[in-house]
């Protein structure tokens, strides 16, 4: 795995790809996989970054299978149309990569169905998408599932606050988006779990992009804030956003990626690098934490995973 890039993607034609996000990460993502072959949808809810990113691909990769679909992650209502439509457009889903997100707003919001935005966003929206794209996955060619989680869920950095799961009382940005990317982790590794229980057939891999020079920090905090002014004037601290995709399109693509773990960069505090397996912390393998999450989002989300 030293040094692996997105050359080393395997050919990924006839395979079948969602990708939420049109910016980032998730636009390097949906690159990579048309550049390898893949029928790539990119989902999000900015229509207008949804053409303009399908349209670079297609300049950059004459040829790309990719297209846009709308969807907002902090709307349930949104999801579940968004989910009705794929299911309509084709039979089956080969791959599904759980991205986008925001970060760290400086005062608490709410999504449309009353969740703080970052708990919600992350996390709950994912959840419930992903229920809703399991028939569709099932029907793959060897499926996997790829949530993104985050440096800033480390060790000793928080558990899931089951008191306080919406931040009602104690709004921190930091660490509500910490919750929100260990909840991503441990939703991820419970998947996995469930999945080999009940032989859905679709591995769960979780991974993170280190520190990555995207628009996430601006776009979260504030332009004017202390990471937003780290990003604009100490670049050298934040690798490529294309190099911080490799670790989510390891998980997604090589064939010894394995379902259940965790993949992020190798070098240097694992903030840069190139893909490499690594220990997720341990408040993320709380099993009987993440049982109890995965229950109550399915009672917040209205979904059952079947």
């Amino acid at each position: 795995m030293t040094k692996w890039t997105s050359k080393n993607i395997p050919p990924q034609r006839g395979r079948s790809a969602v990708v939420t996000g049109t910016g980032g990460l998730g636009f390097e993502d949906a690159l990579a996989l048309a550049r390898a072959g893949a029928s790539v949808l990119i989902a999000g809810r900015n229509a207008q970054k949804g053409t303009e990113a399908v349209a670079a691909i297609k300049q950059a990769v004459p040829g790309a299978q990719v297209r846009f679909g709308r969807v907002d992650l902090a709307d349930l209502a949104s999801i579940a149309g968004f989910a009705a439509q794929l299911a309509q457009d084709q039979d089956n889903l080969d791959l599904l990569i759980n991205n986008a997100g925001v970060m760290a707003p400086p005062e608490r919001r709410e999504t449309s169905d009353g969740f703080e935005l970052q708990f919600g966003t992350n996390y709950l929206g994912h959840f419930a998408l992903t229920a809703h794209l399991l028939p569709l996955l099932r029907k793959g060619h060897k499926p996997r599932v790829v949530s993104l989680g985050s440096i800033a869920v480390r060790d000793g950095t928080g558990a899931i606050n089951f008191d306080d799961l919406q931040a009602e009382h104690d709004y921190k940005p930091m660490p509500v988006y910490s919750q929100s990317k260990l909840a991503c982790i441990m939703f991820a590794f419970e998947l996995d779990r469930r999945s080999k229980s009940a032989g859905w057939g679709v591995e769960s891999l979780a991974a993170h992009p280190g520190v990555s020079r995207t628009e996430l920090l601006p776009n979260g905090s504030g332009p004017r804030s202390t990471a937003a002014r780290m990003r604009r004037f100490l670049p050298f601290l934040f690798q490529p956003v294309w190099q911080g995709a490799l670790p989510t399109l390891y998980a997604a693509t090589d064939p010894s990626a394995r379902g259940g773990a965790y993949y992020g960069p190798n070098g240097l505090g694992r903030i840069r690098g190139y893909p490499a397996e690594e220990k997720p912390a341990k408040q993320a393998l709380d099993a009987v934490a993440a049982a109890l999450l995965w229950d109550i989002s399915e009672e917040l989300t209205n979904v059952i995973f079947a």
